[in-house]
C-alpha cells in the first residue's frame, strides 16, 4: 500500500523541498510521484540530459524515508523538439496543426515522438536502473485526455491505411465488399485513394469509421507498450503503471487492450471539475472505480484524487469538509489499493493554478491537510483487508466496438451507452451489491449475473461463451439495439435481430423506434409484475415472444402487442430482454427479481449510504459511507455528514 502525493518541487524554489517532504511526513504520506511533465529539465538541448535536480529530489526522498513514482515526460515535448520536427505536432480535423504550448500535441504515429521519447527513457532508466527508492515507473500522462486519441496528421492517413492494408490482405476488393462501397459511388481503387473520416457533407462509410475508431485506440496502446516494454528492458522487474482519466467508454482507446501493458492501471479520479455546480452521484463515481479495476480484474492504484477545488480557466466546486476524504475510502471500497492526492501543493504559475492542491499557493497548513493527514491514518489499519483482491458476483458487460458502432450512428439523441449502464448499475448500488465492469473478452466464470446493454456488434466467440454462461446456471440480462451489426458495422441481410441472440432471448423484433423523449410510452407489468406500471423511452424494440416469459408490455394503443420486457427460463439460468429504456422504478422491480433468482443477497441501507466488505480471513471489515450532507444512521451506526465508519468484522 502507497499513500502520498503528486509532487512537482521544479515548480517552486528548491529550497523548499526540505520542509515540503517533513509535511508529506507529517500528514502520514510515503510516497511522491514526480517528473511527468518535466522533459526539458531532464534534457534542456537535444542529447543533453541533466539529472540532477531529480537527483536531488530522490535523495532527499531517500533521506525522508519517502518511495518514488517516476513519471515518463513524453506527455509534454520541449520546445526544441517541436521547433526542430515541427510534424511532430497533431492535427485538428480540417488539418491545422496543434500549436506547441500545451500537452499532449503529439501525433503518436510520428517516427520523431518514437525516437525521442526512447532516448528519453533510456536515459532515465540508465540513470536510475538501481535507485531503490522507486516504487513504480509510470509511463507518460492520461494518454488520450483532452482529444488527443485523434489526430489528423498525414501521417496518420498514411498509417490508417497501413492498418486497412494487413487487416484486408492488400486486397482492395475485400474492403470495398465488406464497407459496401458501391453506395454513394465510393469505391476505391487502391488503399492510397482511402481518406481520413474528417468532415464531409453527409458523412463517411460508417464501416470506414469504425475502422478508424479501431486505429485511433490500437495508435495509442501501441505507443503505451513500446514505453512499458522498454521500461522493463532497462529496469528488470520495474513496476509499470498508467494513469488513465475518466471518461474510458467515451475515448477512441480501448483502456483494457491498453492495460495488458501494465503491471498495475492506475486512475485520476475526478468526480467534479470546473464549472460543475455539484460533483457526480455517488454511483456515478463508484462505477467509474469498477471500471478501473476491471481493466485488470485486479486492484488499481489511484494516482490523482482530489481534496481542493480543480478546473483550469474556470475553477470549481470545493469539497464540503469530509467529502473528498469520503471519497478516498469510497476508491478503497471499489479495489483501491494504493493513494495518492493531486496535488501536493496548488501551483502558482502555468495553466493548472486553479487545481487546488493540498496546500494552497498560501503554503499554510489547514483543513485540507488535517483531513488527508487523518484519512492516511485511518487506513493504515487496515491495509490488510484492502490489499485483498475483490471480485462482484454480478457483471457489466461494454464492448469497444458496440461503444463505437454508437458513436458514429447515435440512433436517438437521448442515446448515451455508459448512461444507460450507469442507470442498471444503480440498481444494484443500491442495494450495496458488488459489480464488476468488465470488457466483452472478460470470462463470465463465476458470476451469477451478467447485463449487456447495447451490445450492438455480434460478435460470435462472445456470443458462445455467453451461451455456456446461461446453460451452466447464469442469468444474463439483454438490452435494447442488442444483435444488430455484423463485426464491419454493417446491418446483416436476412437476419431476425437480435441476430445471434433470438434463440437464446426467446423473443425476435418486429420493428423498432427511435424516440427524442426519455418518457415517450407507458409499460404495463403482466404475470408476477401484474398491477406496477413505469415509463419506457430513447428507443425501443417491438418484441414478438416466441418461447419467452412477458413481464412488461408496451401500454400505448398501437404497441400493445409487443412486449417490452421478457424472461426465458433456461433451467437455474435465464435470460431477460429490456426492450426499451426503463424508468428507475421498473429497473428497480426486475432487479429485485433478478437478484433473488441469483440468490445474490444486498444489504439495504438508507438514501445516500453506500456499504462495502473488504478483506479476507486475515481482515476484513465493513465500510459504512454517508454520501449526504446531514447525520444518517445506519445499521445502527450513526454516520456525520460526508462520513465514513469503518468496522472490523
Amino acid at each position: 500500500m502507497l499513500m502520498g502525493v503528486d509532487y512537482y518541487p521544479e515548480q517552486w524554489d528548491p529550497a523548499l523541498m526540505d520542509a515540503d517532504m517533513d509535511v508529506i511526513r507529517e500528514m502520514g504520506g510515503d510516497t511522491i510521484r514526480i517528473a511527468e511533465f518535466s522533459w526539458h529539465l531532464m534534457e534542456p538541448a537535444e542529447g543533453q540530459y541533466d539529472f540532477s535536480f531529480f537527483d536531488r529530489v530522490i535523495a532527499k526522498a531517500r533521506e525522508k524515508n519517502l518511495k518514488v513514482i517516476l513519471g515518463t515526460p513524453t506527455a509534454t515535448i520541449p520546445a526544441w523538439l517541436a521547433s526542430k520536427y515541427p510534424d511532430i505536432l497533431s492535427r485538428f480535423e480540417n488539418g491545422q496543426p496543434r500549436a506547441f504550448g500545451g500537452r499532449h500535441v503529439c501525433c503518436y504515429n510520428s517516427p520523431e515522438l518514437y525516437a525521442y521519447s526512447e532516448k528519453i527513457i533510456r536515459a532515465m532508466a540508465d540513470h536510475y536502473r538501481d535507485e531503490p527508492q522507486i516504487a513504480a515507473w509510470q509511463a507518460d500522462n492520461e494518454l488520450g485526455h483532452e482529444g488527443s486519441d485523434l489526430c489528423w496528421c498525414p501521417r496518420c492517413r498514411e498509417a490508417f491505411r497501413r492498418y486497412l492494408r494487413k487487416k484486408f490482405g492488400g486486397d482492395i476488393h475485400r474492403l470495398n465488399d465488406a464497407y459496401g462501397t458501391a453506395f454513394w459511388s465510393q469505391e476505391y481503387n487502391d488503399f492510397d485513394e482511402i481518406p481520413l473520416p474528417a468532415p464531409t457533407i453527409t458523412t463517411h462509410n460508417p464501416a470506414l469509421r469504425l475502422d478508424w475508431e479501431r486505429f485511433r485506440s490500437e495508435t495509442l496502446c501501441n505507443f503505451l507498450d513500446f514505453q512499458a516494454r522498454l521500461i522493463r528492458e532497462l529496469s528488470p522487474g520495474a513496476v509499470v503503471i498508467h494513469d488513465f482519466p475518466g471518461g474510458g467508454l467515451d475515448r477512441r482507446f480501448d483502456y483494457a487492450q491498453a492495460a495488458k501493458s501494465l503491471d498495475v492501471a492506475a486512475y485520476n479520479n475526478y468526480p467534479v471539475w470546473g464549472g460543475e455546480k455539484k460533483p457526480l452521484p455517488p454511483h456515478e463515481i463508484a462505477f467509474g472505480l469498477d471500471y478501473i479495476r476491471g481493466l485488470k480484474r485486479q486492484n488499481f492504484w489511484i494516482t490523482e484524487a482530489i481534496m481542493g477545488a480543480q478546473g483550469h480557466d474556470v475553477t470549481g466546486y470545493l469539497p464540503r469538509p469530509g467529502q473528498a476524504k469520503l471519497w478516498s475510502w469510497q476508491s478503497m471500497a471499489h479495489g483501491c489499493e494504493s493513494l495518492l492526492y493531486f496535488r501536493y501543493r496548488g501551483a502558482a504559475k502555468g495553466a493548472e493554478q486553479f487545481c487546488c492542491g493540498i496546500l494552497d499557493a498560501d503554503n499554510r497548513k489547514g483543513r485540507k491537510f488535517y483531513e488527508v493527514q487523518s484519512f492516511f491514518r485511518e487506513v493504515s489499519r487496515y491495509a490488510q483487508a484492502l490489499e485483498s483482491p475483490m471480485r462482484g458476483e454480478a457483471a457489466i458487460v461494454y464492448d469497444y466496438d458496440s461503444l463505437a458502432s454508437f458513436r458514429i450512428q447515435r440512433q436517438s439523441l437521448l442515446l448515451d451507452c455508459p448512461g444507460e449502464m450507469k442507470k442498471l448499475y444503480k440498481a444494484f448500488y443500491d442495494r450495496n451489491v458488488s459489480v464488476d465492469v468488465i470488457p466483452a473478452e472478460a470470462d463470465l466464470t463465476g458470476y451469477k449475473a451478467v447485463l449487456l446493454p447495447q451490445l450492438t456488434v455480434v460478435k460470435p466467440e462472445f456470443l458462445a461463451r455467453a451461451e455456456r454462461f446461461v446453460r451452466e446456471g447464469g442469468t444474463l440480462v439483454l438490452t435494447y439495439r442488442t444483435g444488430v451489426k455484423d463485426p464491419d458495422n454493417n446491418l446483416f441481410f436476412g437476419e431476425v435481430l437480435p441476430v445471434g441472440w433470438a434463440g437464446l432471448a426467446g423473443v425476435t423484433v418486429a420493428e423498432t423506434e427511435s424516440l427524442q423523449d426519455r418518457n415517450a410510452f407507458p409499460v404495463v407489468g403482466e404475470g408476477a409484475f401484474a398491477g406496477t406500471e413505469g415509463r419506457g423511452g430513447i428507443f425501443r424494440d417491438m418484441l414478438e415472444v416466441r418461447d419467452a416469459e412477458v413481464l412488461y408490455r408496451y401500454g400505448d394503443p398501437f404497441y400493445t402487442d409487443f412486449a417490452a420486457v421478457t424472461r426465458k427460463r433456461h433451467g437455474p439460468g435465464a435470460v431477460y430482454y429490456f426492450g426499451c429504456s426503463l424508468d428507475e422504478g421498473v429497473i428497480s422491480r426486475l432487479t429485485e427479481t433478478i437478484l433473488s433468482d441469483c440468490r445474490i443477497e444486498g444489504v439495504p441501507s438508507p438514501g445516500g449510504v453506500e456499504i462495502a466488505v473488504r478483506g479476507g480471513p486475515e481482515q476484513k471489515i465493513r465500510m459504512l459511507m454517508n454520501h449526504n450532507a446531514f447525520e444518517t444512521e445506519a445499521l445502527g451506526v450513526t454516520l456525520p455528514p460526508y462520513g465514513c465508519v469503518v468496522q472490523t468484522l
